[in-house]
């Protein structure tokens, strides 16, 4: 653990190595899957399963329903022949995913019949007793269930890239300094002072500061990357990012 007068550099961040993960990837592909299309998809549907799980439970479906669904709508997805609904002209992933829901959604009604769990190719991570008690944390019900949607989209983003921000600080043995100063990045907590920072880690307010700077770069640096994976254009980030502060700091 460092506790000199500054923490050590995290590791470069490239964009070369993310560069599989992007959801242009998936679109250039088109309907029949590339290798790496078909990692980068999966990637995306592991990491934002949840946003739509809420979704289908604000519809009205019972928790194990909703599972069963999430689970069938992922796996089929990742068929061939899944991305048919796609339309490279509405290019962001999180739009995607939610009409691709809503026309399986339909489709599974008018069949009548709920689908049976682990009959797909993907297999989420969704223990009945822990995804519910992630649920119940959720905003109040009033929310829509295309409001609650993107909220957990936008919350979800949020805590991928503060998760890999915590991962690539701990590899570089700086995880007390990322600890101390996480709750911190969206704004100055008055109750903590950087002298108080400072006393805790060992190093100089001066210090402090300026690992707080550092934080702050990176986190935006990570958070663009992490929006880039989402839309089809490189062009669409800014405008994706402008619009999931302002969901994040809807109140409704």
């Amino acid at each position: 653990m460092a506790t000199s007068g500054s923490e050590s550099e995290p590791a470069s961040f490239g964009s070369a190595q993310f560069a599989t993960t992007h959801w242009s990837t998936v679109l250039a592909a088109g309907d029949t899957l590339s290798p790496g299309a078909s990692e980068a998809l999966e990637k995306l549907c592991r990491t934002y399963w949840y946003p739509l799980y809420v979704y289908i439970r604000r519809r009205g479906h019972n928790a194990e329903d909703a599972q069963d669904l999430t689970q069938e709508f992922f796996a089929r997805l990742l068929r061939k022949g899944g991305l048919r609904v796609a339309d490279p002209g509405r290019g962001r992933f999180r739009t995607f995913l939610l009409h691709a829901l809503e026309h399986f959604l339909i489709n599974e009604w008018k069949r009548g019949h709920r689908v049976k769990r682990g009959g797909g190719t993907l297999s989420l991570s969704l223990e009945a007793g822990e995804v519910e008690h992630r649920y119940g944390q959720e905003p109040a019900v009033t929310l829509t269930p295309e409001r609650a949607y993107e909220k957990r989209w936008a919350m979800t983003l949020l805590e991928q890239v503060l998760a890999d921000l915590r991962q690539e600080y701990a590899e570089a043995d700086n995880d007390r300094v990322f600890e101390e100063l996480a709750d911190l990045l969206w704004g100055k907590d008055p109750s903590v002072s950087y002298a108080q920072i400072a006393e805790r880690l060992g190093m100089t307010e001066g210090a402090v500061r300026g690992a707080m700077h550092r934080l702050r770069v990176r986190y935006r640096e990570r958070l663009r990357a992490e929006v880039a994976h989402t839309v089809a254009d490189p062009g669409e980030v800014d405008a994706e990012l402008r619009y999931l502060v302002a969901v994040v700091a809807r109140r409704d």
